[in-house]
């Protein structure tokens, strides 16, 4: 598993013309892989925008390694960056503290009462079930949160261009200090994501040990 990171080129206007919602975003991600473009193989790759010290970027959680050429289509030059994850992973243990971040899309979904029809995704839009969303997240995904050791930085939505209508995707940012409770499930969730909406920018968590 690598993790990479490219600054978006904001002041290059050609460059960033195209970057009007998640799915330009996706695509960025996608060519970023050229070989797998080649052989029709589509691995999972995590990803959000992150601003770090006043710089939009682009961070990838994947499999293989990005091609730097193409990860800097949008990106600033000489600004790609690869590290191994797998090491980082290997010394996560159940007990660890961590700060973390996450952008989740929280929904919720409503079963029909017809058995016929498809149930209904409906966004959470309250702090409470959107700080409770992550609650029962953490529950099924290896780690425990407790009290006032999170909250919420972010809210708003992201923008997905369909050919017949946009989507607006409920999009929440989260920070805190969690605790592993299940090392085997966390590190799946750290590399698999967590959450809806995956393809577009949702469901990366990025942790930093707390020195104990």
């Amino acid at each position: 598993m690598y993790i990479s990171r490219v600054e978006i080129d904001r002041y290059n206007r050609r460059k960033v013309r195209d970057l009007t919602h998640v799915g330009a975003y996706h695509a960025w991600v996608e060519e970023s892989f050229p070989s797998e473009l080649e052989q029709s193989i589509r691995t999972r790759k995590l990803w959000r925008i992150d601003r770090i010290q006043g710089k939009d970027y682009l961070i990838i959680v994947s499999k293989e390694k990005p091609n730097f050429q193409k990860l800097e289509k949008y990106g600033v030059v000489g600004s790609s960056q690869t590290k191994d994850y797998q090491h980082f992973l290997n010394n996560i243990k159940t007990g660890c503290r961590m700060n973390f971040r996450v952008v989740l899309n929280p929904v919720i979904s409503i079963t029909s009462p017809d058995k016929s029809k498809r149930g209904v995704v409906k966004p959470h839009v309250t702090i409470k079930h959107q700080m409770d969303f992550l609650v029962k997240q953490s529950e099924k995904n290896g780690f425990s949160l407790v009290g006032e050791s999170f909250s919420i930085v972010e809210r708003g939505y992201e923008v997905f261009q369909k050919p017949e209508k946009p989507i607006r995707l409920s999009k929440v940012v989260y920070e805190g200090t969690l605790t592993v409770s299940d090392d085997t499930l966390f590190k799946k969730m750290l590399t698999e994501g967590v959450g809806k909406k995956k393809a577009y920018g949702f469901g990366l968590m990025t942790v930093v040990p707390l020195e104990e």
